[in-house]
């Protein structure tokens, strides 16, 4: 028999993704200024920091995904340095940002998605501020609920969701974990995982589809643990080596 916490859980995560089903209308809005820069031969990009940062990696070089999604990486905000807290300091180190975003190619014309839970810490602003100095639109996936409990750790007083040209609502509760236990005082089992990852694979979904209504197949990459596949991605990598900057 399940227990109540997990099923506490699974009911938590049910209504969370119902409550993104009535936001079809933001993602399609996200999914046309992507699928507009992959068609003008603009790129895509995606930036997280530490767990943010596995929507990053949901989205790149994964069977079913888009093979034009560039990751922004940086192994100081990655969760395989030691200590581990490190990540949490260096999210706060302002300009951090800004130098990844300027050893980067984003350029006039392409979209950043940029994916955090609070959208407070510097690092996130520096990275959405200058990619929009660059010309980039930049697409921001946050907790609303959070952005109203929380206070800008950034200069510029912002937050995420303040600075994005568009901003889709996760729907996580302030402090992202959603099941209370007895006699404890921290929640346990966060949402914004299971959340972000089905926004993303939403977007590609739509992102697919607005791109074959043009006549465009999409560059979709195939599991390379089925024989065959490499050549299909192999096909893909040389269609649109221009818009790929992970080779």
């Amino acid at each position: 028999m399940m227990s109540h916490a997990a099923a506490h859980y699974f009911s938590a995560i049910r209504t969370k993704l119902t409550q993104l089903e009535a936001d079809s209308a933001m993602h399609d809005r996200a999914a046309a200024l992507m699928a507009q820069a992959v068609i003008a031969g603009k790129n895509l990009f995606v930036f997280g920091a530490s767990h943010a940062g596995i929507i990053s990696e949901e989205m790149c070089y994964r069977a079913g995904g888009l093979a034009v999604v560039n990751p922004l990486f940086s192994a100081a905000l990655m969760l395989n340095v030691r200590p581990l807290p490190l990540t949490s300091a260096l999210e706060n180190v302002e300009g951090l940002g800004r130098a990844l975003l300027e050893a980067s190619p984003v350029a006039a014309g392409d979209v950043v998605l940029i994916h955090s839970v609070s959208g407070r810490n510097p690092v996130v602003l520096d990275v959405a501020l200058t990619a929009r100095a660059r010309g980039a639109q930049v697409i921001a996936i946050t907790s609303l609920d959070t952005a109203q409990h929380v206070t800008p750790r950034h200069s510029s007083g912002k937050l995420l969701c303040d600075v994005a040209d568009v901003v889709i609502n996760n729907h996580c509760d302030y402090g992202d974990a959603a099941v209370a236990l007895p006699q404890v005082a921290q929640k346990a089992a966060p949402l914004s995982t299971v959340l972000g990852a089905t926004i993303c694979n939403l977007l590609v979904l739509r992102i697919s589809e607005q791109l074959l209504a043009e006549g465009l197949t999409p560059p979709l990459l195939a599991s390379a643990n089925i024989d065959g596949n490499q050549k299909i991605n192999q096909d893909i990598f040389n269609r649109y080596r221009s818009q790929i900057h992970y080779l």
